[in-house]
């Protein structure tokens, strides 16, 4: 009987101290994917954001499709301009005046903008590779869902503004974890998290084009 209630024992114990492990490392290891994933996915809303602002720039608006955004991209090119200042003598002012602009009359002042060149939006965006055409998609084997993505206008004290929103479950990133700690990552509210349930940039109800993730993913970025 003490042989057997030792053995019980020392399984018992060897029960909590793996529990306990688990305890401590699971949050451990969970925030080393969390991040690692967060980082990913961000990277393709960078590429969604950087694409609706080249084409509000060019089309005065947002775009709600996918198939849109990346002919566009295929299609669209900027302008490339030089700016140049020149004056030339106001003739109404000086006949008003009775003056004579070789004796100090009045100028005008203009900025001339000439174009000398055009550049594609995909070269200037992507630097010539085509990562832009799986922006809307996880970058997982066992993803299902794309980048929800949407556009749209709102009404702000009688003037409409062009927004648009894309965003993508935490859920749909984290699945394979730990479920207990992923409710709790969607409840999470910090400067130093993604707060709410969903990575997203832009908003369809403020006239917004940021992301929601703090500056952390920003400066691994640049560092990267």
């Amino acid at each position: 009987m003490k042989i057997v209630t030792r053995i019980l024992l020392w399984a018992v114990i060897a029960f909590l101290g793996w529990k306990l492990a688990k305890a401590i490392n699971g949050p451990v290891e969970f925030n080393k994917v969390k991040e690692v994933r967060y980082a990913q996915v961000i990277e393709k809303l960078k590429d969604i954001q950087s694409a609706q602002l080249a084409y509000q720039s060019l089309n005065g608006k947002f775009i709600g499709s996918y198939d849109s955004l990346i002919q566009f991209i295929d299609t669209a090119q900027y302008a490339i301009t030089t700016r140049r200042d020149t004056s030339f003598a106001d003739r109404e002012r000086n006949i008003a005046f009775g003056l004579d602009p070789e004796d100090g009359g009045y100028y005008k002042e203009e900025i001339i903008v000439d174009t000398i060149g055009f550049k594609s939006v995909r070269d200037s965006l992507f630097g010539g590779t085509d990562r832009y055409k799986r922006m809307m998609k996880l970058p997982y084997d066992w993803a299902t869902e794309d980048i929800e993505m949407d556009a749209g206008q709102i009404e702000r004290k009688g003037t409409f503004y062009s927004v648009f929103e894309a965003k993508v479950a935490k859920e749909s990133i984290l699945k394979d974890q730990d479920r207990n700690l992923l409710i709790q990552e969607n409840q999470i509210q910090s400067v130093d998290g993604v707060n709410g349930p969903y990575i997203q940039v832009g908003d369809m109800n403020e006239i917004n084009t940021s992301g929601n993730w703090p500056e952390f993913y920003d400066s691994r970025r640049k560092k990267d």
